[in-house]
């Protein structure tokens, strides 16, 4: 009887497997942030960020995680050299003062064993405000080329501008609603 008890009680402890944290970090060539406005109601104009960091943990048994994002606003590029000093400028981004925006999250939303949210705070211009992000296409595995751990996806939001106080040109030039787009490629450290 003994002896059943304590084959019980191993194969229980076989079978349940331990929490296990992991930690990726942002690929900054792959996870470029992007954003999609409208120019006077009309048309769709996109940029980017071209320098991101971001670290994320995940416990995919327990199903939580942390996102910590970096933006170096001082790296966004339009298709206009032009347009990219104006929204590098005080009536936008304001990079000299606010060289930094930042999206922090305790809160990853699981759908089984994929990550289809996360929930935070966007800082951006010395404002901070909760943001919902969208999480897409969210998978893991070894990638083909180096075979090295990661995940990948696309997280996505749309936020308004001026509620961060951006309100320069509103409501034409840009828009207000601005899509966020962050595709992610992230290594297992």
């Amino acid at each position: 009887m003994y002896l059943h008890t304590f084959v019980a009680v191993l194969a229980a402890a076989i079978v349940i497997p331990a929490a296990a944290q992991e930690t990726y970090v942002f690929d900054g060539v792959h996870s470029q942030p992007t954003f999609e406005t409208t120019h006077l109601g009309f048309s769709i104009q996109r940029g980017s960020f071209s320098k991101s960091a971001a670290k994320v943990t995940l416990d995919r048994a327990a199903k939580t995680g942390t996102v910590d994002v970096t933006i170096d606003t001082a790296s966004i590029k339009t298709i206009d050299p032009r347009l990219d000093a104006t929204v590098k400028g005080d009536k936008f981004f304001n990079v000299e003062k606010y060289p930094t925006m930042t999206f922090k999250s305790t809160n990853v939303v699981f759908d089984g064993d994929r990550v289809v949210g996360v929930n935070g705070e966007l800082t951006m211009l010395g404002v901070t405000k909760p943001v919902n992000l969208t999480v897409a296409n969210f998978r893991c595995g070894d990638n083909p080329f180096n075979k090295k751990p990661m995940c990948g996806g696309e997280a996505s939001a749309v936020i308004k501008r001026s509620e961060w106080g951006m309100t320069a040109n509103l409501p034409l030039a840009p828009g207000d609603d601005v899509k966020i787009i962050i595709p992610i490629e992230a290594y297992r450290e």
